[in-house]
């Protein structure tokens, strides 16, 4: 996935995401105040985020440790929200 963004950092997050995860990462992890396109970098940048990325503007790009934490813990809420959609939403 981060190679995908560097070849193509402006190209649609449906690319490499379903609209499942997308779904859980813009209600789980916070915009900041002056959000930008939401592109694939965009995504990218949130799923860091949930494996301890602090995206302050001093901080180098995420690396692999934080993006495989991150991307795990996507995977895991993403497997809940379907199972309990199935199960809760009749």
């Amino acid at each position: 996935m981060t190679m995908l963004n560097h070849s193509a950092p402006d190209a649609p997050p449906t690319l490499a995401l379903t609209a499942t995860e997308i779904g859980v990462l813009d209600r789980l992890v916070n915009d900041k105040p002056r959000a930008r396109r939401k592109t694939l970098s965009y995504y990218l940048i949130k799923i860091a985020q949930l494996g301890g990325y602090l995206a302050r503007a001093s901080d180098p790009p995420p690396g692999n440790t934080v993006m495989g934490r991150g991307l795990s813990r996507l995977t895991d809420i993403a497997l809940g929200a379907m199972v309990g959609g199935e199960f809760v939403g009749n």
